[in-house]
């Protein structure tokens, strides 16, 4: 009878033993890639057809917005058109700066890049306001209707 106690503490303390807590482990590689993300939303369309006597045409405006999303530091935004503006016309853009950045203001639009929002820094906004303006010299005499694709672009500054 002693020895049927003994095989039955020693089954207990077995299962016992392997009721006891188990651990594992594992390994969880993770990144975060640049997110660098600018959106332009509007049919921005600009028509010069008045002008006061005696003075240049009237410049006109259009309006649309923007949104920027980007986990960068010191990151910018530039612009160009895709083909020269006709002579005496100059197309301007003029961005509202998301917060902690800053704006150009009315700058130029040419083949070339140009910044037009400088400084901006791990920032999510939208509905941040864009201004065209065209104006045109009189010695652009009559343009037909024609229009420049606005390239944007959101790099790292300087």
């Amino acid at each position: 009878m002693n020895a049927g106690r003994i095989l039955a503490t020693m089954a207990l303390l077995t299962a016992a033993s392997a009721a006891q807590a188990q651990t594992a482990t594992q390994s969880v590689t993770f990144q975060v890639d640049a997110i660098n993300e600018i959106a332009f939303t509007g049919s921005p369309s600009i028509a010069i057809v008045t002008a006061t006597a005696g003075s240049a045409p009237t410049a006109e405006q259009a309006t649309g917005t923007w949104a920027v999303t980007t986990n960068g530091s010191t990151m910018k935004v530039t612009a160009s058109i895709n083909s020269a503006m006709p002579a005496g016309l100059t197309l301007t853009a003029n961005l509202t700066a998301p917060t902690g950045g800053s704006s150009a203001g009315a700058t130029s639009l040419g083949t070339v890049a140009a910044d037009v929002v400088t400084g901006i820094s791990q920032k999510a906004e939208s509905g941040l306001n864009v201004t065209y303006e065209l104006t045109a010299a009189l010695s652009a005499g009559v343009v037909s209707s024609q229009s420049r694709t606005v390239t944007y672009t959101i790099t790292a500054g300087s």
